[in-house]
């Protein structure tokens, strides 16, 4: 571990584990921005325990839209928001980061050789500059149930399925019963939900999540 002032640098899950167990145990507000379930398993106890934990704090999680393709994120996400969470998709980039009490901020950091380094915040000005980015994010979030209704409404997978076949656009919309105009334009979303600059690699990200 490394540590200057309020600021200690941590290597791994299991020395974050260890270092912010007590922290996450006492914690009565708890707000997390991560991209993926693995970046903070650290805070993913077992189902019972997370059930508990959930009804005992409130629990703010921010997301990109990308987690509506991981089946095993969503399931989660389902489960905090059934016992109490509040869940919102954001579409801007967030960092991901852990906010305790809005007293220690937990920011993540690259992947380094396979370890990954967490820096565990408590200087109050830090801490402070760190809540209100997150809570900016927040506030221009979309609470899951809407952004879930919309992303059924765009007929995401259906689209997915038409990209997948090769079939040019115009087969395409006729298939789904749209207009060119309107499928070009649930392309073009799709992408953006899956944060892919390419067709192609709308379709790789589809794949790497089990949804093709």
């Amino acid at each position: 571990m490394e540590r200057v002032s309020d600021v200690v640098v941590v290597r791994g899950e299991a020395e974050l584990f260890e270092r912010t167990a007590h922290l996450f145990a006492a914690a009565t507000e708890v707000s997390c921005a991560a991209r993926d379930l693995h970046t903070w398993s650290v805070a993913h106890p077992t189902a019972p325990e997370r059930a508990q934990a959930v009804r005992e704090t409130n629990v703010r999680k921010m997301y990109l839209p990308g987690v509506l393709f991981d089946p095993a994120l969503a399931e989660h996400l389902r489960f905090m928001a059934e016992h109490g969470a509040r869940i919102r998709i954001t579409e801007r980039e967030v960092n991901e980061t852990i906010l305790l009490d809005r007293r220690i901020a937990i920011v993540a950091g690259d992947d380094l050789g396979g370890v990954r380094n967490y820096t565990v915040i408590s200087s109050p000005e830090l801490v402070q500059g760190i809540q209100s980015l997150f809570e900016a994010a927040w506030a221009g979030g979309t609470d899951l149930e809407s952004y879930q209704a919309r992303f059924t409404e765009l007929g995401a997978r259906e689209i997915l399925e038409q990209l997948a076949s090769g079939c040019k656009d115009e087969t395409a919309a006729r298939a789904l019963g749209v207009g060119l105009r309107t499928y070009r334009r649930r392309v073009a979303e799709v992408m953006e939900i899956l944060g892919a600059s390419s067709r192609f690699q709308a379709g790789a990200r589809a794949r790497e999540a089990g949804l093709l």
